[in-house]
């Protein structure tokens, strides 16, 4: 089926469906699958940290797009706060490789914004509450994603079925996408009835025959339950939706009393917020490693309807048949209430 909008039309793809950012998960052939399955397929820049990674996985994505037939599109997710030591250069990379679509996260997006619309690209912000949606509002961004309950990583605390409308009523010309426990087509259809263009979907794609990360994993996936996803703020000092697995219970979810008193301080959060990003995301790196005991595997609540593994076009191939079905069984049961 096809589903055409102001986000498939702005975003250049043909379903409305993204492949969301996911550290140490999202890769090449995930981005290539994506974009063949016609879908908008992202990565976190901070997924290619070494000197060249970034600019040449770049150029290789705008190589495929200009030189294939995909009816999909790519963009790179950008973590615009202070303390990312690496913003700014990969910023710089992303730029002078004209990347077509932007995803903002935790910090300010003016900077992104000003440079990606100098060439016509698209930059979206993640917000969890109207009070970001506001600023990212008032610095011209092209689109919300809608960051709600339920979703894997730097979950938010809102329920999307009340921060969608919430959104959409405050800015009606500004499209939402909804992330956060998305993982079939009938959530799809449900919170498009909410008001949402589009789906951000990464837990789903973790499962994926693509994903390089650990069969442990990706078994994890399949086989957890919504209540076996938890929240920690001791990877990165942000609320994060991991999988309660027996070493995230030994260390605790929590910072310590100390820990919170370093990141509240005027003086010193920056550097503290960057120390504990750089460990946290030494100890994901190490667990999405075949064999490794200290397994902090993120995910989102929609481990619920994960069952199987399959590549990244099966999945958005069952996405949309499902969402077909759901809409005809939508059609045929407000049919008999009239």
């Amino acid at each position: 089926m096809t589903l055409s909008n102001k986000t498939t039309k702005d975003l250049a793809i043909a379903f409305p469906i993204i492949m969301a950012p996911m550290f140490l998960v999202s890769n090449e052939a995930m981005m290539i699958s994506g974009m063949n399955a016609g879908i908008m397929a992202t990565f976190p820049s901070l997924n290619y940290r070494k000197d060249g990674e970034l600019d040449a996985l770049l150029k290789t994505l705008n190589n495929y797009k200009t030189s294939s037939n995909a009816k999909g599109n790519y963009g790179v997710n950008l973590i615009v706060q202070q303390s990312n030591p690496l913003y700014k250069k990969q910023l710089a990379i992303c730029i002078e490789n004209k990347v077509p679509f932007f995803i903002t996260s935790l910090g300010n997006p003016k900077e992104v914004i000003e440079q990606a619309h100098a060439y016509g690209g698209k930059v979206y912000c993640d917000v969890t509450n109207l009070a970001h949606a506001e600023k990212c509002a008032s610095l011209n961004c092209d689109g919300f994603i809608a960051v709600g309950q339920g979703a894997g990583g730097h979950a938010g605390p809102n329920p999307l079925h009340i921060l969608i409308p919430a959104l959409t009523k405050k800015f009606p010309n500004i499209p939402v996408i909804a992330a956060g426990g998305i993982a079939t087509g009938d959530a799809m259809l449900s919170v498009m009835a909410s008001g949402a263009q589009g789906f951000s979907i990464g837990t789903r794609f973790i499962a994926s025959t693509e994903a390089q990360v650990s069969q442990e994993y990706k078994d994890a996936i399949v086989n957890a339950g919504m209540d076996n996803i938890v929240m920690t703020t001791k990877i990165s000092g942000t609320p994060c939706s991991i999988i309660n697995t027996p070493y995230a219970q030994k260390i605790g979810y929590q910072q310590s009393w100390f820990e919170k008193v370093l990141n509240e301080n005027k003086t010193v959060k920056k550097y503290f917020k960057m120390l504990t990003q750089i460990r946290g995301m030494k100890k994901l790196e190490d667990s999405v490693k075949p064999g490794n005991y200290k397994t902090l595997w993120c995910a989102g609540k929609s481990v619920e309807m994960i069952h199987n593994i399959q590549s990244c076009e099966s999945i958005v191939n069952t996405l949309k048949n499902e969402f077909e079905t759901a809409s005809i069984q939508l059609k045929k049961t407000l049919a008999e209430i009239v």
